[in-house]
């Protein structure tokens, strides 16, 4: 298997990203990675080159950048490298924690559609209190959405959780403002009723408030909704670990308690650690595309390329491909 990875992508890259992907080739049996970004710079973290190949390339694709216009005017960037090396069948999936805009804008101009998806979704799996975590599909690849596209977001997303997260026969919620039947506005309630007779295992509306408990294993929503809802996530968990520490840290006898309760609060961050769960998946293109947290760490970038391998060794493209197909010829 071979991964094209963007080495210049991401807050602490090349170097963590070089770490990342020197601990994978080292724990995944047949594991090819092409780095792809500064070779100068790349080279003074990367100390072991078995199965690591650099392509170079001293044009990248920053934070400021205008994703469509950056994809379609540097060509050499190292992102847009790497969706090429997926195009060009050299490299099986690929990964980048750069700019987000320009990795979904290369995923559908560069690497590709699978044909009868109408658009990708971005897709992270977020924790749940027991530990199970749950796909939320769309974060943000498209801020507005029909109801059929809600019901491809649902059978991209099942597919991946049975088939990568091993979930069998994974429940599907509807992220909505009640659990009730004809809740919501004119979007839910047209997928709602789509949903019900899609080859998912749907059970019905779920609110914002439950979906940490585990109420689906996947949660289907708007890009505009999603995001809103990833990003209350993140700030609610930052806030929440800003607010013990402050308190630990506010006396003698709190200090005393932190250092007592110091292993347990490691263990409740883990639970809530981004790193562990991988990257958010670009579902619905030609091949696995994996949008990597942007502060990720060498164990966020490990996580991702465990997740892309995943993807490949468990077909997911395939499958979500056939799938469609089934349903297109159904309808026919």
């Amino acid at each position: 298997m071979k991964l094209a990875i963007d080495a210049m992508g991401g807050d602490h890259a090349p170097k963590e990203i070089v770490l990342g992907a020197m601990d994978a080739v080292s724990e995944i049996d047949n594991l090819q990675i092409t780095l792809i970004g500064d070779e100068n710079k790349i080279k003074e973290y990367l100390t072991e080159t078995k199965n690591i190949e650099v392509i170079h390339t001293d044009e990248v694709i920053t934070s400021d950048d205008e994703p469509v216009r950056a994809v379609r005017r540097k060509k050499n960037a190292s992102l847009v490298l790497m969706a090429r090396e997926v195009k060009e069948l050299r490299a099986d999936a690929c990964i980048s924690a750069g700019n987000t805009g320009a990795l979904m804008s290369a995923g559908l101009f560069v690497v590709g559609r699978i044909p009868g998806i109408d658009r990708p979704a971005l897709s992270p799996t977020l924790p749940t209190i027991d530990g199970k975590g749950f796909l939320l599909l769309d974060v943000g690849s498209n801020v507005d959405a029909k109801p059929n596209h809600l019901v491809q977001y649902a059978i991209m997303g099942s597919i991946y959780v049975e088939k990568v997260r091993a979930i069998k026969n994974p429940t599907v919620g509807l992220l909505n403002v009640g659990t009730e039947d004809g809740k919501g506005n004119d979007l839910t309630k047209k997928a709602f009723s789509q949903l019900k007779d899609a080859p998912v295992n749907f059970i019905g509306n779920v609110e914002a408030r439950d979906i940490l408990s585990g109420a689906a294993d996947v949660v289907v929503t708007d890009g505009f909704s999603g995001n809103v809802a990833l990003k209350t996530i993140e700030g609610t968990a930052m806030t929440m670990f800003s607010m013990l520490k402050e308190t630990f840290m506010s006396s003698l006898k709190t200090k005393v308690a932190a250092g007592i309760l110091k292993n347990d609060l490691k263990g409740l961050k883990g639970k809530l650690d981004y790193s562990e769960y991988g990257g958010a998946g670009l579902f619905g293109l030609a091949a696995p595309v994996i949008k990597a947290h942007g502060s990720s760490n060498r164990r966020a970038i490990y996580s991702a390329i465990t997740q892309a391998c995943h993807m490949v060794e468990h077909n997911v493209t395939d499958t979500i491909k056939t799938t469609v197909e089934s349903i297109q010829l159904e309808k026919e």
